[in-house]
């Protein structure tokens, strides 16, 4: 496989998403499913085990990636809230009292403070309190967390994973042939081979036409005390380092044309929230993981992301009840091989470091932390960084 120095990479997607407009060919096509390996475990686990309407999540995500990539331009994505959605899952499988009403309340809740932080301009004065080494170490860490993932969902079906990484990193840069496609068609004949009832069942299915209700309706005390302080709450961190500073850092770095503030990231996580909240849909956000997904996979503009936001309002409107049969054909080894190349992609980007060593220090510390917690890498790397700069400490 011939590689792509980042530097060539950044300078090949700014140049050709410098034309007017979203785009909706081919390239953008195999884009708009580079992350799938983010979002179909969440959708699982909050249908599986929270039990939460599969029409409301996947309407909340159509219509918000279908309003982020008309507004954007660029391949933002749209994601689960994984703080949120890990605590969720696990604490329902304990049979702690997490209800579907007490996810709305924390999806509300966090629209709201985004919602507030834009708007005032406070989003944006708190990066700015952000050392660029600590930025960098962040999404370098995020990179190396979803290579991880990725491992350990290839590690339960090796023989398929192998198979579908050889193809996608044989054709990742074959411009007639989306690797995505072919990733995507292996990955649904693995499916089948395993278990040949999925054919079937997927001949069988038929179109059920069904609007969503309004959702924040119902709850009580204990859902928004669980909404807020167990769902809300420990989520803020992540999504400032994941969802606010690095995926303005890699947008700014792939699309300086199309350059986003803070501001405009935190309104529009505010909006998605506010608006999925209401229709039943689970806590979303922006993430430098999945626009490096998407961008990985072929995608140089918004109109990757309108067209996975479109085919998940279909799904949402016509096959919810379905859903579950309809995500089969995707294999977790498969999913894993997307987790993987997009932490690649990801930590690729990240590779700029500082000449002064109590920097690249100071960056690898946040890296280390943030592959498995965000807010932790974020303090420590900022802790050691200004030890470090104020020579209590030595290297």
């Amino acid at each position: 496989m011939a590689h792509e120095p980042a530097e060539s990479l950044s300078a090949a997607v700014s140049v050709r998403a410098a034309r007017n407009g979203n785009r909706y060919d081919r390239a953008e096509w195999a884009g708009a499913f580079g992350d799938l390996g983010t979002l179909l475990p969440f959708v699982l686990a909050y249908i599986a085990v929270v039990g939460i309407d599969p029409l409301g999540i996947l309407l909340g995500f159509g219509v918000c990636m279908i309003a982020v990539g008309l507004y954007y331009k660029t391949p933002v994505p749209v994601q689960p809230m994984k703080a949120i959605g890990a605590v969720a899952a696990t604490q329902a499988a304990q049979t702690v009292a997490i209800t579907p009403q007490a996810v709305f309340v924390g999806g509300f809740a966090t629209g709201l403070v985004w919602l507030v932080l834009g708007m005032t301009g406070l989003a944006q004065k708190i990066s700015r309190l952000v050392p660029r080494p600590i930025a960098i170490g962040i999404i370098l860490g995020l990179g190396f967390g979803f290579m991880l993932e990725g491992v350990k969902m290839m590690a339960g079906g090796w023989l398929i994973a192998a198979i579908g990484l050889a193809l996608t990193l044989l054709l990742l840069v074959n411009r007639h042939v989306p690797a995505m496609f072919v990733l995507l068609l292996f990955g649904a004949g693995a499916a089948i081979v395993a278990d040949p009832r999925l054919a079937d069942d997927l001949a069988a299915l038929e179109p059920a036409f069904r609007l969503p209700s309004f959702a924040l309706t119902g709850f009580t005390w204990s859902d928004l005390l669980v909404g807020v302080v167990f769902l809300a709450l420990p989520q803020l961190p992540l999504t400032f380092g994941n969802a606010i500073l690095a995926l303005k850092e890699e947008n700014n770095r792939l699309f300086p044309q199309r350059a986003v503030t803070e501001r405009r990231v935190s309104i529009s996580t505010g909006l998605m929230n506010l608006f999925g909240a209401s229709v039943g849909g689970v806590p979303m956000c922006h993430g430098a993981g999945g626009m490096a997904g998407h961008v990985r996979f072929g995608a140089r503009t918004g109109g990757s992301i309108v067209i996975m936001g479109v085919i998940l309002c279909l799904a949402g409107l016509f096959f919810s009840d379905s859903v579950t049969t309809l995500l089969r054909i995707f294999p977790v080894p498969v999913l894993g091989v997307v987790l993987f190349l997009t932490g690649a992609q990801l930590a690729l980007g990240a590779c700029d470091f500082s000449k002064a060593k109590d920097e690249r220090f100071a960056t690898l510390v946040t890296a280390g932390c943030t592959a498995w917690n965000v807010g932790l890498g974020f303090a420590l790397g900022w802790i050691v960084l200004a030890l470090l700069r104020r020579g209590w400490m030595r290297l």
